[in-house]
């Protein structure tokens, strides 16, 4: 991929004015500041209470007469236990809608996670919503180097934008899968990487028993927790996907069950496609993650009682001219707005993305990515998975992209701030001094509050045409593409103490010496 949009009288523009249009003054100086943000609105709520409760007693009827897999002896183990209908032959296990009920309110309805650094730590649930970046793409593009397979040096780089945006406040995941390390050690060096270039809240991928018992472990080192200490509260997070329709897999829940064992939150989110792994119908597929995801959930309270869990939803559609994935398309607004009132039914933090399908960071992607955001946000989604960067349906995480998605995310903090009504911002004065044959640019009232007149995105150019096209008439994919460079030149590690850093690369040491993961299940 190449900037073509980039032609020679525009790059003699640039070269008259002497290089390339960059910003002169730090990049992120005017970002919006680190800090909590929360819903505004209330809730868009598409169905009507009798239309939660018909999606409810469907999901018991699954629940309760057709069952879901459970392909994890551990997990079978644990539901016999508890009274459920166990078929270890098939690994079908049925629900009385009952017990899943009494499951689903030992739940915390919100709850926080403190990272290494207790200054970055996040709240999840109630009207609380927090973002975080792309996530687990197997390739990686910019405007310079095209489209190219996931490595080391561009996750760091994706990870130093995500320690610099302040709307970033978690990282879900690797931004994009590092496949130049060897897939038995990767979890090692990556979630070093992650533990020392970012202080941000943290995920672990639940891939069986070593993977997220290490993870764990190092988070337990760089926080200076002991073991009671990490256990008493949460401090990372994992997610896992039921392998859609009606599957839990074995890998999987052996890691949500670990993290739950150790008080650590669990993200359920069920892969629901209409069309492919479920119904076609809105509410069929919404229906069908509903019990999915609520199965697991009785299950981690099992495991233990109070473990946090959040209520995931991916349920969108496909092309059914190719049976690709579509998102941000008004199936999927539905769907997540659905998804947050099925949350709120069971008292459950609950979990969306910003999605799209795009090949390319142009306008499609972003119309397809605000109309994510638009039914993630209306629906009150507490945690917003691949906020920044995600691409071509997942396959892709794009530095242009991030820096865009950025702006669209600042904005809808920036908006969600309670508007204020005061006698002096009513400026009756002020109006009456300016008249009806004034201006207000150089009012008193006005200059007293520029700054904070309304949030200017940094990327947003509004000029005429004419002084546009002077300036260089860069794009905005151009305009991102320069300042993500000046982000990472600009960024600064994280302080981390030498003794914990020490502590972490002996671990990572030992544990690559013991062999690391299993690379098969």
């Amino acid at each position: 991929m190449s900037p073509t949009v980039t032609d020679a009288p525009q790059r003699a523009r640039r070269r008259r004015r002497g290089g390339e249009a960059t910003p002169k003054k730090p990049f992120l100086a005017e970002q919006l500041p680190w800090g909590a943000a929360t819903y505004l609105d209330d809730p868009t709520q598409p169905i009507d209470a009798e239309g939660v409760e018909a999606i409810h007693n469907a999901s018991m009827r699954i629940l309760e007469e057709i069952g879901i897999l459970f392909l994890n002896d551990d997990a079978l183990d644990v539901l016999k236990a508890a009274g459920c209908d166990v078929d270890y032959e098939t690994k079908r296990v049925r629900m009385d809608r009952g017990f899943v009920a009494e499951m689903a309110e030992k739940a915390p309805a919100q709850f926080t996670i403190t990272p290494r650094n207790p200054d970055r730590e996040i709240t999840v649930g109630g009207r609380h919503f927090n973002f975080g970046q792309v996530a687990s793409a197997p390739n990686v593009m910019d405007l310079d180097r095209g489209r190219r397979v996931g490595n080391r040096a561009d996750f760091q780089d994706l990870l130093r934008l995500s320690q610099a945006y302040n709307c970033m406040r978690f990282n879900c995941g690797y931004p994009v899968e590092p496949i130049d390390i060897h897939a038995s050690i990767r979890h090692l060096d990556a979630h070093y990487d992650i533990l020392t270039l970012t202080d941000k809240v943290i995920h672990a991928y639940s891939l069986g028993p070593e993977r997220i018992e290490d993870v764990m472990e190092m988070v337990r080192i760089a926080g200076g927790m002991t073991a009671e200490e990490f256990e008493s509260r949460p401090h990372m997070f994992t997610n896992i996907n039921s392998s859609s329709p009606l599957k839990h897999d074995w890998p999987m829940l052996d890691g949500a069950m670990r993290a739950a064992r150790r008080g650590q939150v669990v993200f359920i989110s069920p892969f629901t496609l209409a069309g492919a792994m479920a119904p076609v119908t809105i509410a069929g597929a919404v229906t069908q993650q509903n019990a999915e995801g609520l199965a697991a959930v009785a299950l981690l309270q099992q495991v233990r009682e109070g473990a946090p869990c959040v209520y995931g939803a991916f349920t969108s559609n496909v092309d059914m001219k190719t049976g690709a994935p579509a998102f941000g398309t008004p199936e999927y607004v539905r769907a997540m707005q659905m998804s947050g009132q099925m949350a709120r039914r069971y008292g459950l933090p609950w979990r969306a993305s910003n999605a799209n399908a795009c090949n390319a960071p142009d306008a499609q992607a972003i119309w397809e990515s605000v109309f994510s955001l638009q039914g993630s946000c209306s629906g009150h989604a507490n945690m917003i998975y691949h906020a920044a960067g995600w691409m071509e349906g997942g396959l892709s995480a794009s530095f242009e992209k991030f820096v865009i998605d950025c702006e669209v995310l600042q904005q809808i903090i920036y908006t969600n701030r309670p508007v204020p009504i005061s006698e002096d911002d009513l400026a009756v004065e002020a109006i009456g001094a300016v008249g009806p044959f004034g201006h207000f640019f150089g009012a008193e009232h006005t200059k007293e509050r520029f700054r904070d007149a309304f949030y200017a995105p940094l990327m947003s150019d509004w000029r005429n045409y004419e002084s546009w096209e002077e300036s260089g008439a860069l794009w905005t994919h151009q305009r991102a593409n320069a300042a993500w460079k000046q982000i990472l030149a600009e960024y600064e590690k994280p302080p981390l103490d030498t003794a914990v850093d020490e502590e972490l690369c002996a671990f990572v040491a030992r544990r690559k010496e013991e062999g690391g993961a299993p690379t098969d299940f």
